[in-house]
């Protein structure tokens, strides 16, 4: 079977990993455009992840049985919908359906629309409406705590979690008029009360009539220990029980899952591939932060490797619409990934630096290095090419002993600048 991968990154390369480990049947690997470390898995493709045509002539021309896209630019560009449109077999959604990601004044609206719990919100298409919404006393005091979010794509750098009211007009001028994120990003902005309590993650595929649920996981998205610093793209992540309860698994499941899938369905969203419901788990129930249309990365590395069942067939079954037929299966364990970062991730990361280590830490079985941004160079040698560098992966019968694993061995790996989190899965 011949598989395409779409994306360079952590997540592409644990995705390249599931589907070569699990495979039941031969597969040959194709990954646009790829890495270093993603080549040893599978044949690196040179072109842009958003290049949607020269990949759809690339899979006619190579007949590639299904595509696998990983990252969110993509889809918002229409890779899906050229797939489509030529009989190309594709794991990811349409761009109509896309947008639940890619435009989150359309979440919003969709949310409203299907009485799908989350905070309540405005859009603004000028700084000087954010100003006047702010300032209206709709979002509490000036001393209370509001949510900015830029409407578009922005890497995970998009939103912003202010203190008070002061600082939401500061994020207001950085994002609208001072370009943080791009233009086109943060042509609007949406305006959120905050909402408090510990965060989820509940990742699923589906084929726009079933779904599969994947371990419930808990990212940790700011650079510094205790929640501290600029929001990244994730500093780690958690795949365990001790993240969801079952009375509130079962809630989300039964009060946002199941209602966003019959949103779509009667919206007449063509939707197959993943979704990701970040949620607030507050004091009223859970309650929808945002949605992704892709894994989470670095969620995905923590999850993909607790998966049991043959990750071809699944995506393959959700790109043929027949889902409700196939087998999807996780250990019972628990994992964890943990993100080593370099020397001014995220606002200007250093790159360059050789690691050491690497070689050390592939005795232990049971630990997976993805890389997420490395090159090597003339001699071999593995250089930082990225912010975030390296995802420490690992599981264990408890979430303490991946964690155990994944810190013993970015012990053993080093460069000039790296740095990370050492208070991933701790959940007070």
């Amino acid at each position: 079977m011949k598989i395409l991968v779409v994306g360079s990154g952590g997540r592409e390369h644990a995705l390249c990993s599931a589907l070569r480990r699990t495979a039941a049947r031969p597969v040959q690997l194709f990954c646009a455009p790829g890495g270093a470390a993603i080549s040893e898995l599978a044949r690196v493709v040179p072109t842009a992840a958003t290049d949607t045509a020269v990949l759809a002539d690339f899979a006619e021309t190579e007949k590639i049985d299904l595509t696998v896209v990983g990252g969110e630019a993509p889809l918002a560009a229409g890779l899906a919908d050229e797939f489509a449109q030529r009989g190309l077999a594709v794991s990811g959604p349409l761009a109509g359906a896309a947008r639940l990601e890619s435009s989150k004044a359309f979440a919003k609206e969709f949310m409203a629309r299907h009485r799908i719990p989350t905070a309540r919100h405005r859009v603004a298409a000028s700084a000087c409406e954010a100003r006047e919404i702010l300032r209206s006393g709709e979002f509490g005091s000036e001393g209370e705590p509001v949510v900015v979010k830029a409407d578009g794509l922005a890497a995970g750098k998009g939103v912003v979690v202010a203190r008070n009211h002061a600082e939401a007009e500061q994020a207001v001028v950085e994002l609208m008029e001072q370009g943080k994120v791009g233009a086109e990003a943060a042509r609007q902005v949406v305006i959120e009360e905050a909402m408090t309590g510990p965060e989820a993650s509940l990742l699923f595929w589906t084929d726009g009539k079933d779904y599969a649920l994947m371990p419930p996981a808990r990212d940790h998205k700011r650079v510094g220990e205790g929640d501290t610093g600029p929001n990244t793209g994730g500093m780690g992540a958690v795949a365990s029980p001790q993240v969801l309860d079952s009375a509130t698994h079962e809630r989300a499941v039964r009060e946002i899952v199941e209602p966003t899938l019959a949103g779509l369905a009667a919206d007449h969203l063509d939707f197959r591939g993943v979704i990701f419901v970040g949620l607030m788990l507050t004091g009223d129930g859970p309650r929808v932060l945002e949605y992704n249309v892709r894994f989470g990365d670095p969620e995905a590395q923590a999850i993909l490797v607790r998966l049991e069942s043959d990750l071809s067939e699944i995506f393959e079954s959700v790109a043929r619409g027949r889902l409700g037929s196939a087998r999807v299966k996780f250990t019972e364990e628990s994992s964890a990934c943990v993100v080593l970062a370099a020397r001014g991730y995220p606002e200007r990361p250093e790159t360059g630096a050789v690691i050491s280590g690497l070689d050390e830490t592939a005795a232990d079985p049971r630990v997976e290095i993805f890389h997420a941004g490395t090159k090597r160079d003339r001699e071999g040698r593995w250089l930082t090419a990225g912010g975030r560098v390296l995802g420490v992966t690992s599981t264990g019968a408890t979430l303490d002993e991946a964690l155990a694993r994944c810190y013993g061995a970015a012990s053993k790996i080093s460069w000039d600048g790296m740095h990370y989190r050492r208070d991933i899965g701790r959940f007070d």
